[in-house]
């Protein structure tokens, strides 16, 4: 596989917040709170590889898939394939949100499907663990064009210098690398430096 290749999961970096992306992925930083804690237990059944039949579903767990024409990889959870479709699924630790970084995700991860099998894949589902439920996400021709520029923002962020934080005190209060990206501090050096 290759190496310069974006991974899937730095695509939801990306969408959360490109100064993230930036530091995770062309920095290396990495920092555990309480979140990332709580994803990784999550994730320590569902990241065993296999597959098992359940009634008339197969169940392909923890499947390494990739794009050659995107330039993107990565392990998705599990694809589910029944009556001959198959249905991406993605295990997330929080609640179903308003953005758009696990629809990238799971869409980039489609699409990755897609190039590799030549099925179209139209939809995938989510379990969020903090609701315990499924949310089914239609991969749209507007999710698909959206999720394929993201990819290429994405790409475009690692030639560049490092993005300024974003103005959002939820996401960054909720992020594992507030420590390391210091957005405030950031924000008001940035700020000083543009009235002198």
């Amino acid at each position: 596989m290759n190496e310069n290749y974006l991974p899937l999961a730095y695509l939801n970096a990306w969408e959360y917040c490109p100064r993230r992306f930036y530091i995770e992925y062309e920095l290396g930083e990495m920092a555990d709170n309480e979140y990332i804690l709580q994803g990784r237990y999550i994730h320590r059944n569902i990241d065993i590889e296999g597959t098992h039949q359940a009634e008339d579903i197969t169940v392909h767990r923890h499947q390494w898939v990739w794009s050659d024409r995107l330039k993107v990889n990565g392990v998705i959870d599990a694809v589910e394939e029944k009556d001959g479709e198959l249905i991406p699924l993605e295990y997330k630790k929080g609640r179903q949100g308003r953005h758009l970084n696990d629809h990238f995700q799971l869409c980039a991860a489609a699409l990755c499907l897609e190039e590799r099998t030549s099925q179209t894949i139209s939809y995938g589902e989510i379990f969020y663990y903090g609701n315990r439920r499924r949310q089914k996400v239609e991969f749209t021709p507007q999710l698909r064009h959206m999720t394929e520029q993201a990819i290429l923002s994405a790409q475009a962020t690692t030639k560049r210098k490092m993005p300024p934080p974003i103005n959002n005190s939820k996401k960054c209060q909720a992020c594992s690398l507030k420590n390391i990206c210091l957005p405030q501090e950031v924000k008001y050096l940035l700020q000083e430096k543009s009235h002198n």
